[in-house]
């Protein structure tokens, strides 16, 4: 059903991955025949430019623009001082100054600036995480014929979507990689796997349901299509094929991991998100007291990131990956594509 929806060849979206990839990925997605997706939240103005042109001369199939839309909440001196004095010991260890530490953070929800840089491209499909953007920016995306979809963490969710203007949802189990999309409620506990929660919006949402998390073969796929999804995302699978930009440090500690070594915390950035437990997951906690809310933690943890880097370590670095993988080296995302869509029945 979303290959008429997006007027793709093949039923799969490739996940918006923020820091490992660029519109070259996108791109190969899209010449496969499936849905690549940009992520555009952490872009400039000028660099969502640049990365619209890459992405336009690259394909001319259709192609997904990706958005965050959360409320931006105060980041009050209370916060700040409590995180800081959690984080205090590993200043002392990287020499960070507090004062160089800024209270501006760098993801920023959907803004009409960036509808009016957008709008002359006319995405085929725009995705988002965190429910929806305000019904004005939303009408603007859909008059110029623009398919929208999110991502639900509940069934809740998922039918909140369907009734506030989404063309499809995305149904993320607790498998996947990278952030959580969840809105309405902040209680992880009501997450469930992929397929328990696609089967369950499949039930009792009218739109079409594409699965996400812990999809990394063709059973995986075929799998899911069983259980009724129209379609699936799929993420970690590409993270390190030839087109993604995943640095030295994360792709070694994905080929390091041991099984189950994935854990959802929010130290990177104040929300939910799973990625391969490191040095400061483990010593503090994936989830401890005291983090800012989204997206203020990002500000700190960025600085000790920056130092560790530097020295080698990835110690402070978010490893976004899903608790399912496929070890794939030196093969392009469009062939990942192919073979992940084998078992699809058309």
């Amino acid at each position: 059903m979303i290959r008429t929806l997006f007027d793709i060849s093949v039923a799969l979206i490739q996940a918006p991955m923020a820091g490992v990839q660029d519109a070259n990925l996108a791109a190969s997605v899209c010449e496969a025949g499936g849905l690549g997706s940009l992520p555009c939240a952490m872009l400039s103005n000028q660099q969502l430019i640049e990365q619209l042109e890459l992405l336009s001369r690259s394909t001319s199939k259709p192609y997904n623009l990706n958005f965050f839309c959360h409320s931006t909440l105060q980041y009050t001196k209370l916060q700040k001082q409590q995180w800081h004095s959690l984080l205090a010991p590993y200043f002392n260890e990287y020499a960070i100054a507090e004062s160089s530490l800024t209270d501006e953070a760098s993801r920023q929800p959907i803004n009409q600036s960036v509808i009016d840089i957008i709008a002359p491209y006319k995405p085929a499909v725009v995705s988002f995480h965190f429910g929806l953007p305000a019904p004005s920016l939303l009408e603007q995306i859909k008059s110029w014929g623009t398919k929208v979809i999110s991502t639900a963490t509940t069934v809740e969710e998922a039918k909140w979507l369907a009734d506030n203007g989404a063309d499809a949802v995305i149904a993320q189990g607790l498998e996947a990689g990278g952030h959580r999309g969840h809105f309405l409620s902040m209680d992880l506990s009501l997450h469930k796997s992929t397929a328990e929660l696609v089967q369950e919006c499949v039930a009792h949402v009218s739109v079409p349901i594409i699965a996400a998390g812990g999809i990394a073969t063709e059973d995986d796929v075929a799998h899911m299509q069983t259980l009724g999804a129209s379609g699936v995302q799929v993420g970690s699978a590409y993270l390190l094929c030839n087109e993604a930009t995943t640095s030295k440090l994360h792709r070694d500690a994905i080929l390091a991991q041991q099984k189950d070594s994935t854990a959802l915390t929010t130290l990177f950035s104040g929300r939910a998100a799973r990625g391969v437990c490191n040095r400061v997951m483990q010593e503090l906690g994936a989830i401890p007291a005291h983090v800012p809310p989204f997206p203020y933690a990002s500000i700190a943890i960025t600085a000790l990131r920056s130092k560790a880097e530097l020295l080698g370590g990835s110690g402070f670095s978010p490893l976004w990956c899903g608790q399912k993988y496929i070890l794939r080296e030196n093969i392009s995302a469009a062939q990942i594509t192919q073979i992940l869509m084998q078992k699809w029945s058309v």
